[in-house]
């Protein structure tokens, strides 16, 4: 008797190819259907390319995973994409789906993915029949009825976009002007999922956001007090003036109800405004805490950050399990003003030195090392006590000794100007006000700052920044300014660091003089901007 072979039931199981059409049993295999489409991640505030892969089996149990190292707002992102898909009148597969976000090796987060995997899943799906999509990147929250909403880090994507070559980017309607500052690329506004998909399908077009001049709303600080509204303290103003021209930075010492706050709220009256590369790097870090002002493409004014005294490390520098920038970075090309420093944790003060002498910030985490910039103003105030007075006797000088010696001494180094402001006598006070007002000092410090441009290479580039090669050569001393420096050297035994700040602060008030030569009494100037280096 004849027997006939069967085919072994493992086979048909699990056959030897998943797309192998040739065996009775390929009917059974799943049909794989891959769509790639171009988002972005954040590296600090860095944008890298990201890779939403979209993998959909027709067959196979209805089980959805989402992998590349995705934080619970993306893993959540796949609920969200479900009911737009659904809500905008499009299929959503009961299948297999894997969401695959590359690089795998960098943490993903916030809700800036659900726009690429529901163009990915509907890629997938054939219901986008064109291949648009290759040369756009995507980002975009979905709500439940398929409208997009708006995400952090915008602006970076746009940057990512135009290095990479590509055509634009899709993104919420409330998101493209931000996009759109960066400026030689298409920026593509969408209110909906159902607006991509068409526009994708060219069922209809969605016309390109327009160009942002980006150097036609930037705008002047409006000053919230004017110098002239603070009597006396001339010297004081002075010292200001100098801070502002050169970007340096300043401590102000003296008894409670001095002035010295008012002075730190007007020296934004003063400043020169930020320019079109200052402006697009200060606003790429608000970007990413998602600290646009409403209504704006991008931030126009310098910064001016005041954390209070109880701020902790993190929050003052920046970090986190995802770092994210601290008060340094968000007041970049900016200021940041410690109002009463000595009361701030000396743990948090110890942490300035780096950014003060490098001007970034960088975060180490066992998995990678993350560089925020951090280049900004330093303007502290304090008391020469804690009771707010100077001392009159022994007693109180020692008081005032131990209320110093909560900052340490690395870290006055790094400050280039100490002033005294001493309390303003009866007679200034009921006078009407007729010192020097901020219009004035706005005034030289433009000029100061022109002056720097032209010399250093551009606005990046003031004298505070200068290394100690570029001051021998752009800030050569007379015989007698040499002299001078030399001697307080050293009488005054100033460290190395206070020798580059000396001849900063002397090149500034060169500048503020327009003066190719630094000479002798712009060395004492800045000398005797050195108080604490001696006793006050």
């Amino acid at each position: 008797m004849a027997f006939a072979v069967l085919p072994s039931p493992f086979v048909a199981l699990y056959p030897t190819s998943r797309h192998d059409r040739a065996t009775p049993f390929a009917t059974l295999s799943d049909h794989i259907m891959l769509a790639q489409v171009h988002s972005f991640v954040l590296q600090g505030i860095d944008p890298i390319a990201c890779e939403v892969e979209v993998d959909v089996a027709d067959r196979g149990l209805a089980k959805t995973t989402i992998v590349g190292l995705p934080d619970a707002a993306v893993k959540e992102s796949i609920e969200r994409v479900r009911s737009a898909i659904s809500n905008s009148g499009y299929p959503f597969p009961i299948s297999r789906l894997l969401v695959n976000l590359a690089p795998a090796d960098i943490r993903k987060e916030g809700p800036i993915f659900d726009l690429p995997i529901a163009i990915g899943l509907l890629l997938a799906q054939q219901a986008i029949e064109t291949q648009r999509h290759k040369r756009l990147l995507f980002a975009g929250e979905l709500a439940l009825d398929g409208r997009l909403r708006s995400v952090n880090g915008v602006i970076n994507l746009a940057i990512l976009a135009r290095s990479m070559g590509m055509q634009g980017v899709v993104v919420p309607a409330d998101n493209a002007s931000e996009a759109a500052a960066v400026g030689d690329i298409d920026v593509y506004p969408a209110d909906s999922l159902a607006s991509v998909v068409s526009f994708l399908n060219e069922q209809h077009d969605i016309e390109p956001h327009p160009d942002i001049d980006v150097e036609s709303i930037l705008s002047d600080q409006p000053p919230q007090v004017d110098f002239r509204d603070i009597r006396g303290q001339e010297a004081a103003k002075r010292a200001m003036t100098i801070a502002a021209a050169g970007a340096h930075n300043i401590l102000m010492i003296g008894p409670a109800g001095t002035g010295k706050t008012m002075m730190s709220r007007a020296l934004a009256g003063v400043l020169p405004r930020l320019s079109r590369d200052e402006a697009l790097d200060v606003t790429r870090i608000f970007s990413c805490v998602g600290q646009i002002p409403k209504g704006q493409p991008l931030v126009t004014h310098r910064p001016i950050r005041t954390p209070h005294h109880t701020a902790s490390s993190v929050a003052m520098i920046g970090g986190g399990m995802v770092p994210r920038p601290g008060e340094v970075s968000l007041a970049h090309h900016g200021v940041l003003f410690l109002d009463e420093m000595p009361e701030f944790p000396r743990t948090v003060l110890e942490t300035l030195r780096q950014p003060l002498e490098d001007g970034h910030v960088t975060i180490a985490r066992a998995h990678s090392s993350l560089q925020f910039p951090a280049r900004f103003m330093l303007v502290a105030a304090m008391n020469p006590t804690p009771k707010g007075a100077k001392p009159t006797d022994q007693a109180g000088q020692r008081e005032m000794d131990r209320y110093l010696a909560r900052i340490s001494g690395p870290l006055i180094d790094r400050i280039d100007i100490h002033v005294e402001v001493n309390a303003v006598p009866y007679k200034q006070l009921a006078a009407a006000p007729d010192g020097t007002d901020s219009a004035t000092m706005r005034h030289r410090v433009i000029a100061a700052r022109r002056i720097q441009i032209d010399r250093n290479g551009g606005p990046l580039h003031p004298n505070s920044s200068l290394t100690g090669r570029q001051l021998d050569q752009l800030a050569p001393f007379d015989p007698a300014g040499q002299e001078l420096l030399r001697q307080a050297m050293t009488e005054l035994g100033l460290s190395a660091r206070a020798y580059d700040k000396i001849r900063r602060i002397a090149r500034t008030v060169a500048d503020l003089e327009a003066v190719s030569d630094v000479q002798a009494h712009h060395v004492a100037e800045a000398v005797q901007y050195r108080l604490l280096d001696r006793d006050i």
